[in-house]
């Protein structure tokens, strides 16, 4: 039996005036997840511990099973691992964002969803003029950067700019939680400082307002930590070989660390405009090489960001109809049964625009098994789903019952 997960980051919702008081899943035309739904069975998963906040970091971490309390150690070592970045003892890891500030105001988190391109020339610029022995700054995806402290303090208060979105940034900067992580907050508010002092006439920036778009004149970092100690999926469940497919370093590097092999994709963005065919392709690929595949999608978490209702509803339509028709169309010709799970990490309502904790809908469909009573997939129908709530590694156990 194979395996595969296909998650769409943040399509969970909330329901929605303009949408005649339904979510952008009960609203969006999605026959294939509805098909799934109707021939498997569904409920609803709790994917954010207690004591944890709703980010896609903890939120993927426990999908895949992981008891998050006991290995988390924050979004950059994450996605370090990724990008080939290694935490040597003693160092700490932080996710670093290039975001737009305009006045007093964080505009948003991801600078106008600055290009690759762009932004690697932007954080070289800033290793160049504010790295040292100390602090160095390594190049992502988009917006999406590490920032690496020798001799860090992990124990800071760090607010994720995708959640205050058009807010005072000010009271948001990094705050000690303890005496002695104090001089590490200090250390990392100048770097604030420095950035946009650096950033404001950069000729990429100055290029960048011309053309109308949201300049990159700022760097935040968030989510500190140090190098986890994860065990592979391979030594928790019945798992030989595996692949993870995702546009975005978080995603890869949970998937470095769970033993999985990192499949890229070309043209493969983490927006609207993402290469689905060819994530689906490549996630057909791997499944006959390997017995689990982690397909991500991370479109609807990013509409969600942008509160853009209609753009949400339609990033949910292309993941229907252009990643799970085919891998559905083509795994049920295959001699091999295939059990396909669809869901999302956690809601990114559009009306708060940032992640919320609800539990959110899962279907699993396998076909040596009767499907429940649900008829179609949305956070309403799961709810009626025969495997009700599951928390914590329940959904990779059920996922893998045969």
């Amino acid at each position: 039996m194979k395996h595969i997960i296909i998650l769409g980051d943040g399509m969970a919702d909330e329901p929605i005036a303009s949408l005649g008081n339904r979510t952008p899943l009960q609203a969006a035309r999605t026959p294939y997840m509805d098909l799934l739904a109707r021939m498997g069975r569904n409920g609803i998963l709790n994917t954010v511990p207690d004591g944890f906040a709703p980010g896609s970091e903890i939120a993927n971490l426990s999908v895949l099973g992981y008891d998050v309390p006991s290995v988390y150690e924050g979004r950059g070592v994450l996605e370090a691992a990724s990008m080939g970045v290694d935490i040597l003892p003693g160092e700490m890891g932080m996710r670093c964002n290039l975001v737009c500030i305009e006045g007093d105001l964080l505009k948003n988190h991801s600078a106008g969803h600055i290009s690759t391109t762009e932004a690697a020339q932007l954080i070289q610029f800033l290793e160049d003029k504010l790295g040292d022995d100390r602090v160095s700054f390594h190049p992502g995806v988009s917006y999406r950067h590490v920032l690496k402290m020798k001799g860090g303090n992990k124990h800071l208060r760090c607010t994720p700019p995708h959640d205050i979105p058009g807010k005072p940034f000010t009271p948001h900067l990094i705050q000690p939680l303890t005496e002695d992580a104090k001089a590490t907050a200090d250390a990392l508010n100048r770097l604030i400082t420095a950035s946009r002092e650096l950033l404001h006439d950069h000729p990429i920036n100055i290029q960048r307002v011309k053309e109308g778009k949201d300049p990159a004149n700022s760097i935040w970092p968030w989510s500190p930590g140090f190098r986890p100690s994860m065990r592979r999926l391979s030594e928790m469940f019945p798992i030989n070989s595996g692949a993870v497919i995702s546009a975005v370093d978080l995603i890869r590097g949970i998937g470095v660390y769970a033993g999985l092999e990192v499949i890229m994709v070309e043209g493969a963005t983490g927006l609207h405009d993402t290469n689905y065919e060819g994530k689906a392709q490549a996630a057909l690929k791997a499944l006959k090489e390997n017995d689990f595949v982690y397909l991500h999608i991370e479109a609807s978490d990013e509409a969600g960001h942008e509160g853009d209702v209609a753009l949400k509803v339609k990033t949910i339509e292309y993941l229907d109809t252009r990643v799970v028709k085919p891998i559905y169309e083509e795994t049920r010709k295959w001699e091999e049964p295939v059990t396909i799970a669809v869901l999302p990490d956690h809601p990114t309502p559009c009306a708060i625009r940032t992640h919320t904790r609800d539990p959110i809908p899962f279907l699993i469909y396998r076909t040596d098994k009767e499907g429940d009573s649900v008829q179609t997939y949305d956070e309403f129908a799961a709810k009626q789903g025969s495997y009700g709530l599951l928390k914590e590694d329940e959904f990779m156990k059920v996922l893998f019952q045969e």
